[in-house]
């Protein structure tokens, strides 16, 4: 199989698709804006210690000058604790005028982003994540993210990250939860990754004037070359000369087996429009997905889970029919996988095949999304066929879904997905009218309401309108107010 990845930078957004078979298996999008400062290393200059408050103003070339507090000033542990110290641990806190001095310089990372008027918080405790774990130089210990359950997991996990540790090595790591299948391989890429980039931040910090930015979180095609590329990927093409260059130094230093694979696309056409990706980011964000067999997929994305349900269309050409609903049925498997991927859905999901007599299809349509599913990076669990005839799935969720990157929910359904029809409100208005006209004595009643609702009053509605009005005694004026969805209506007393 082979995999090309694509990257698409513009100032805004960075945009990663990985093509399999001229069809795009999954998309990421980084947004510059939120990409926010949490995680970066800078070499900071105490401005003012406030013992009051314990805590310091620190400038770290910011608008603002960033905080921090006694509390995330990191001290090595005293012999004798038992393995519990962490920076806020069991020890009794020094005064932070004691421990820090105004216009010392100081390694600090952002803990939290900058807000409103308050500036960034930070700690003195430095931590690198990597793609599995993440490394604290100052700390000597291994921690194994609690979502591992098993003992026998957690244990085997921290044996396999010994194993590839290099002799001497002082720091400490936290196991993310990602790291529980991981391979020596990979956990020895990782901290390999994660000790070069410490060694650069300290040499920065060496040769630098305060306020300089010693480190910060790999972007999105960084992430690329760093955790996705396998040996299935043949080549990766990038749009920015810019960021070509960017990568081509990233690679050499971190990834040089990618370093070949590299490429700077240089085309007229606009890369994504190259590979139709455009059109499939819209079609990836539609409920229906439409088979190649004629039948289609309904995706419904809702707070609790996902459904999919399949349905064959007005495909009938076989001889058999059972023969299509099974041919329909094994495209589904395919294509759901695919979708999975390409839409970032986590959670559970739930799955309604159409329905097959015939046990041994039933089998193979699951051993078809098995198989389809086991190429998904991300951890998916299936059980088989339920009582109802449902397959349902858990996906594990690693980032923001691809809608809700994307999207914001309809202003004018509310996320519904539905809208009250014209008519209906037609009737809500004349029940509101009848309503306020036993408590008001306005000379008369303004309806004010989208073109269809208004249209509605003036014809099929005429005669409802007009009775209304006899009845209250009171006349009953219409007005169109084009920016009011089908839903909204005022009614106003004149």
């Amino acid at each position: 199989m082979n995999e090309e990845i694509l990257i698409n930078i513009t100032p805004q957004e960075t945009r990663v698709a990985f093509v399999q078979q001229a069809a795009v298996q999954e998309l990421h999008v980084e947004r510059t804006l939120s990409r926010g400062r949490v995680g970066n290393v800078y070499l900071g200059k105490i401005v003012r210690v406030l013992p009051g408050m314990q805590s310091a103003f620190i400038d770290i070339g910011l608008e603002r000058a960033a905080f921090l507090h006694v509390a995330d000033i990191w001290h090595p542990r005293q012999a004798g604790q038992n393995g519990h110290h962490s920076a806020h641990g069991s020890a009794p806190l020094q005064p932070i005028e004691k421990t820090i001095y105004e216009g010392q310089t100081l390694m600090v990372q952002v803990i939290k982003d900058p807000i409103g008027t308050k500036g960034a918080r930070l700690s003195t405790q430095i931590s690198i994540a990597g793609r599995m774990i993440v490394y604290l130089p100052q700390e000597p210990h291994i921690g194994i993210s609690q979502k591992i359950e098993s003992e026998a997991d957690r244990e085997a996990v921290r044996a396999r990250l010994t194993s590839v540790l290099p002799p001497g090595e002082s720091g400490g790591y936290i196991v993310r939860t990602i790291a529980e299948d991981a391979s020596c391989d990979e956990l020895k890429s990782d901290v390999t990754y994660l000790r070069k980039t410490w060694t650069t931040i300290q040499s920065l910090a060496l040769r630098s004037p305060p306020t300089t930015l010693l480190h910060q979180d790999l972007n999105l095609a960084q992430r690329v070359l760093r955790d996705f590329v396998t040996d299935e990927t043949s080549r990766i093409q990038v749009d920015s000369r810019e960021t070509f260059q960017m990568l081509s130094a990233f690679a050499e230093e971190f990834t040089p087996a990618v370093s070949s694979r590299l490429h700077h696309y240089t085309g007229e056409r606009p890369l994504f429009d190259l590979y139709n990706i455009e059109a499939e980011i819209l079609r990836a964000l539609s409920r229906r997905v439409d088979l190649k067999s004629g039948g289609y997929l309904m995706i419904d994305q809702t707070e609790a889970m996902t459904t999919i349900d399949v349905n064959t269309g007005g495909y009938v050409g076989a001889r058999n029919f059972d023969d299509t609903i099974f041919k329909t049925n094994l495209e589904a498997a395919h294509t759901i996988a695919r979708q999975l991927r390409l839409r970032n859905l986590g959670g559970i999901i739930i799955i309604d095949f159409i329905d097959m007599e015939n046990g041994e299809h039933r089998d193979a349509v699951l051993g078809e999304l098995k198989k389809a599913l086991s190429r998904d990076r991300t951890r998916v669990t299936v059980s088989g066929f339920s009582q109802l005839g449902l397959v349902e799935m858990t996906r594990k969720r690693t980032r923001e879904s691809l809608a809700h990157v994307l999207c914001e929910p309809c202003p004018v359904c509310d996320g519904k997905g539905q809208l009250k029809t014209a008519r209906t409100v037609c009737y809500d208005v004349l029940r509101e009218i009848l309503r306020e006209s036993r408590q008001f004595n306005p000379r008369e009643f303004r309806v004010v309401a989208s073109q269809d609702v208004i249209d509605l009053f003036l014809e099929e509605e005429s005669q409802h309108l007009a009775m209304l009005c006899d009845f209250i005694g009171k006349p009953i004026s219409l007005q169109v107010e084009s920016n009011l969805s089908q839903e909204q209506y005022d009614i106003v007393l004149m």
